[in-house]
């Protein structure tokens, strides 16, 4: 984590292509502005001949031709992923990439790959959607940007726009109004999408989520702040937002007590630390900003730090659905 008032790093993304790279091109250029979340460090094509690879090595991106004819699309898949990591690259942005995507290659990315779809999904997943939209009599097409998920044009909805259709429209007219409004929509998606891991109430709901999935936790306020207790009113875990002065936002939960925290924080300082006013107790700080939260790992110790508390009518319950 940057130290107090020093500027947030920036989040570093791939863009993945297949033709001229209007959409990358446009997610480049918001990437100059100062106030900007991401920087685009790759641009990757299956096609060598994709107008947008030229753009961006004249704009100074790093760029890789990996045609996809004669590989087995695992094998394709496998060595875009690999060149996405050599980049130091967080997210990937599709941006017209005309492949269908390998499980595993999305699975890597879950959560942290983007694409552009135009239409209003769930309408119209596919090709021809603008002749679609019209042939239906729509009264407005659109763009959206989603999370990508193994089935094709799915996943969660990241923000829309719809679009008029005129009278007159042909595929070609509505295509060109539709695409104003994908260069606008997608960066502002993914500079969304790259900032939530800084953004306190998307981390709150977050762990807010993880923490009432336990056998009748209740959320309740401790001392102000975000708290969820189990039944007999036991706090198992506290949402500290900066709190006595400290830079971290955090889930606080229970360990064993000082020797175990103090080694917590010892072994791994970047993702623990020893709250100002609840680490005399016992608990711990699992910092939530900062970059690759392993959100399975913040569910570990929420479950760790409920079970320390919940009633042992409870954990048997839980133990016992644990084995089937």
């Amino acid at each position: 984590m940057p130290e107090a008032g020093a500027p947030e790093e920036r989040a570093r993304v791939a863009v993945l292509i297949s033709g001229s790279g209007t959409n990358m091109a446009a997610l480049l250029y918001a990437a100059k502005a100062e106030d900007c979340p991401y920087e685009i460090v790759l641009v990757a094509s299956n096609n060598p001949e994709a107008g947008g690879l030229k753009l961006a090595e004249a704009e100074g991106v790093a760029t890789l031709a990996l045609p996809h004819k004669g590989m087995a699309r695992a094998d394709h898949d496998a060595a875009m992923d690999a060149a996405i990591r050599r980049s130091g690259a967080e997210y990937v942005a599709l941006a017209g990439y005309m492949r269908i995507l390998t499980p595993e290659f999305v699975a890597k990315w879950e959560g942290r790959m983007l694409n552009i779809h135009p239409s209003l999904l769930p309408k119209y997943t596919g090709l021809h959607t603008h002749e679609r939209a019209l042939e239906a009599g729509d009264s407005h097409a659109g763009v959206t940007v989603h999370l990508v998920t193994a089935e094709l044009d799915d996943g969660p909805i990241l923000g829309q726009t719809e679009v008029a259709i005129l009278p007159g429209d042909t595929p070609e007219s509505l295509a060109a109004r539709v695409l104003i409004a994908e260069h606008q929509l997608y960066s502002r998606c993914l500079a969304r999408l790259v900032s939530r891991e800084r953004d306190p109430a998307w981390l709150l709901a977050r762990v807010d989520e993880l923490a009432l999935a336990l056998p009748e936790a209740t959320a309740r306020p401790s001392h102000g702040a975000p708290g969820w207790q189990v039944a007999g009113g036991k706090y198992f875990a506290i949402f500290n937002q900066k709190h006595h002065g400290e830079r971290e936002i955090a889930v606080l939960v229970k360990t064993s007590g000082q020797d175990e925290m103090a080694a917590l924080v010892e072994q791994d300082p970047e993702t623990y630390y020893r709250p100002a006013y609840y680490g005399p107790a016992g608990w711990v700080g699992l910092v939530l900003n900062r970059k690759g939260v392993d959100w399975d790992h913040v569910a570990q110790w929420l479950e760790r730090s409920w079970r320390a508390v919940a009633p042992k009518r409870l954990t048997r319950l839980m133990d016992a659905a644990d084995e089937f």
